[in-house]
């Protein structure tokens, strides 16, 4: 068993995108369950070591990755930049998550402006696809997000999306601005 879990990591290591259980049980000639449950050893390891990496359920697949808490250190060492959204592209990208399948006009209509540049951007970055046309006079097309939005948000799927209850709460746990409390808060 010790020697299937080293290959299995090997696998999941050398892998450039989270690598699912039917491709390692198809590298391996074993059934998926079995692949299943080395997996589920691995990340409960990783979890108990409190390693500076993860075995994490990612994209439909497995995928190390750096432990939140260490990624300032992780960014200095390779002097990146974290990337930033900007507000129209974390509105778009969020209408898209939550309302998917989604037309352009959709998205305007709930933003109340323009779209059209910040999809192309999400597209350009891969977060969003194009999941068809609607059958709809104009056959707009359709969009969804992506693996790759899966990937950067560490989502393994749509469900791990916070609710909008849990926003409400987040909103609770928000301090107000100075004034808010009394009114006097001034634009």
């Amino acid at each position: 068993m010790d020697d299937l879990k080293a290959i299995v990591e090997a696998l999941v290591f050398v892998s450039e995108s989270p690598v699912k259980i039917e491709q390692i049980a198809e590298a391996l000639d074993l059934e998926k369950p079995k692949v299943g449950a080395v997996l589920f050893e691995l990340c409960r390891e990783y979890e108990e070591n409190d390693r500076g990496f993860e075995l994490q359920r990612v994209a439909g697949g497995y995928q190390f990755r750096t432990r939140a808490r260490y990624a300032e250190w992780v960014r200095r060492l390779s002097r990146a930049k974290p990337f930033r959204f900007s507000r129209a592209a974390m509105e778009t990208l969020a209408i898209i998550a939550y309302r998917q399948p989604v037309t352009r006009a959709d998205i305007e209509y709930l933003r109340g402006v323009d779209s059209g540049g910040v999809l192309k951007t999400l597209l350009d970055k891969r977060l969003v696809r194009i999941l068809g046309k609607k059958d709809i006079p104009g056959r707009p097309m359709i969009y969804g997000t992506s693996r790759d939005f899966l990937e950067l948000f560490g989502l393994n799927d749509l469900s791990g999306l916070p609710t909008l209850k849990e926003f409400d709460q987040l909103s609770l746990d928000l301090p107000l601005p100075e004034g808010a409390a009394d009114g006097n808060q001034t634009p």
